[in-house]
Formats: C-alpha cells, structure tokens, sequence
C-alpha cells in the first residue's frame, strides 16, 4: 500500500508545499470520488469509498504540520508515544505552566487582547519546533519523538485559546 506522500505525488519529508498538496487533493478526489461511481459496481463503488476515505485522512495528516511528523516518525517504525509518554524537560514544563495560567488569567478577566498575544506567543513557538522536528527528522529521529509531543501541546493550547475567544465573543 502507498503511502500519504507518494498518494499525492510528494517527497517524504517535513517540508512540502501545501499548494501543491491541494491541488494533488483535489484532482484525486475528482477522480475518485464515489458520485462519480453513482452506476458502477458495488465493488467498484466500495473502492472508489475507500479511495476517497484514505485520500481524505492523507490530506488531513500531511496538511498539519505535528500529524506530518507523527506520520513520518511512524514511517521509519517510530512511535511518538503522546498518550503514554508525557514527560518533558522541565524548562518546557515551565512554560506549559505560564502558558496555561496566562490562559487561565486573560479567560478569568475576560482579556481578549491578552489571549490573541498568547495566541501569537503559541505560533512563535510552534514554528520554532516545527524548524526542530524538521532537523531531527533527517538527522536524529528518536529526538523527533520528543519534539512531536511538544509540538502537540502547543497544537492543544492553541486550541483551547481558539475556544475560549469563541465563548467570550458570543
């Protein structure tokens, strides 16, 4: 079975042009998708489901940048462990806890302009491990782990961020 990369016909790596990745989407989708198997047969029907399934769930992995390196580490037999393994060095430990209390400060006093600049702070530094992942993904895989784990709880702050503007504006 192909992988997500090869599935739209790019590299295997960290860095891919999104651009790309959707146009490859988009024209895979359109040949695949099941309307267009509306009066086939039910095998080809079925097929053209699960083509469309596994082009969606690709698409969904390589677009985001810690699911793109989760799917790589994965590919070279190496499991993140996000769920089990949440130890971390303690100076990101440290700032988990400023983020969350800055989080947990600006939603208590209802800041807005205090959550977007946290907003902003979470971008920062997912960019930065986002340039990390991307080194050690070539040079030292098992660091990579680490990294990914990291990467995931910033993706969950931001979140949580995005959730506590949306409440306070309604």
């Amino acid at each position: 079975m192909q992988n997500h990369f090869s599935l739209f016909q790019l590299p295997a790596q960290f860095e891919i042009d999104l651009a790309t990745l959707d146009a490859h989407y988009r024209k895979l989708q359109a040949e695949v998708h099941p309307d267009k198997f509306v009066n086939a047969s039910p095998a080809e029907r079925m097929q053209s489901m699960q083509m469309a399934t596994l082009a969606n769930e690709a698409y969904q992995t390589l677009k985001q940048p810690t699911a793109r390196a989760r799917y790589l580490l994965q590919l070279q037999g190496i499991a993140t462990d996000e769920e089990q393994n949440t130890a971390m060095p303690a100076d990101f430990l440290m700032s988990q806890m400023e983020w969350r209390e800055a989080m947990e400060d600006a939603k208590f006093g209802k800041d807005i302009p205090a959550l977007e600049r946290l907003l902003s702070e979470m971008h920062l530094a997912a960019k930065d491990l986002q340039q990390q992942v991307k080194a050690e993904l070539a040079d030292a895989p098992q660091a990579a782990a680490m990294t990914v784990r990291k990467m995931r709880f910033i993706d969950k702050v931001t979140e949580d961020i995005h959730q506590i503007i949306a409440q306070l504006e309604d």
